[in-house]
């Protein structure tokens, strides 16, 4: 018999009268105790007695898109500031990358916050932002990375420039190629105003939004980039996973490769002295990379679906 049924009915309307009058009508301790003639240790004793046998079971209602179990639970757990789970369609990426780039958009109209500097780095995952997000506080709005010209894949350069619109802020774009064929070219190219402009600005971000891949075809735009031959070469130097370009092993230390001088974006160093960089994450194969990029202190904040999220709980 379990000790609820164990209790007398006496015990157990006392109990609930303590859970209701503190859970339901926002009594204090004190005056429940002041009301019922106990004391205030005999109050807290029964609160916590509710909650042990059953009397009084607290749920977060996760019946929405946002799991809100899910959200607590992985933001706790990693020390996040920010943390949003929301259910989408897993068997399909397209499709879930367009719920997490809404659910990146709301999340961005809700903190940013006047005199904020936006970075979004090139990712197939934040395109979606750019027609979601609503009126933001008036921020200035920095490109992070080069394009990856891919198949109907749009630029960030308009990802930029829309959001900048809604803030009424200035908008620092360019328009170059994430990856380079050679390091001079790349030196070159960043000498470019344009370019030059916008990573001088690098210093300044305050809050960013970026994609997180691992370093295996089909599971990062930047390792699709290469050859076989030089993603292996990269692989093989303890490369597992890449956010913006930085290249991370499987504990999140940046690892330097030929890849890093050929790369128009900003540096392992400056993005982790980003306050905050928020990671729209999906794919629950690219959960290690997720991880590390957790774990080297370069992600402070995370969207994403279940499935990564439960992947990423089992990893903390």
């Amino acid at each position: 018999m379990s000790d609820r049924h164990a209790r007398g009915p006496a015990a157990l309307v006392l109990t609930a009268t303590v859970a209701r009058r503190y859970y339901l009508e926002g009594a204090t301790k004190s005056d429940i105790a002041e009301e019922l003639g106990l004391s205030r240790f005999k109050v807290a004793r029964l609160l916590d007695e509710a909650r042990a046998t059953g009397v009084v079971r607290i749920e977060l209602d996760s019946s929405g898109q946002l799991d809100l179990d899910l959200s607590v639970r992985l933001a706790e757990a990693f020390h996040l500031q920010h943390c949003v789970v929301v259910h989408g369609p897993e068997d399909d990426d397209e499709l879930l990358r367009r719920t997490l780039g809404r659910a990146a958009a709301e999340l961005l109209t809700e903190i940013i916050e006047s005199g904020d500097v936006l970075g979004l780095s090139w990712a197939r995952s934040l395109m979606p932002i750019r027609n979601a997000i609503g009126r933001v506080e008036r921020c200035d709005v920095v490109q992070l990375t080069g394009a990856l010209a891919l198949p109907h894949d749009e630029s960030p350069v308009e990802l930029v420039r829309d959001v900048a619109r809604r803030s009424a802020g200035q908008a620092y774009v360019y328009y170059a190629p994430m990856v380079l064929p050679d390091s001079a070219t790349a030196r070159v190219l960043r000498t470019q105003p344009e370019v030059a402009r916008a990573f001088a600005k690098f210093d300044e971000v305050t809050k960013a939004v970026v994609g997180v891949g691992a370093w295996r075809k089909g599971l990062s735009t930047v390792a699709d980039a290469l050859t076989d031959q030089e993603r292996s070469e990269i692989y093989e130097l303890g490369v597992r996973g890449e956010l913006s370009g930085v290249q991370l092993d499987s504990d999140g230390v940046p690892v330097t490769t030929g890849l890093t001088p050929r790369l128009i974006g900003i540096d392992a160093e400056r993005l982790r002295g980003v306050p905050e960089v928020i990671g729209v994450v999906y794919g629950a194969a690219k959960a290690d990379a997720v991880h590390a990029a957790l774990r080297g202190g370069f992600l402070t904040s995370l969207v994403t679906h279940p499935a990564m999220a439960r992947e990423l709980l089992t990893r903390a």
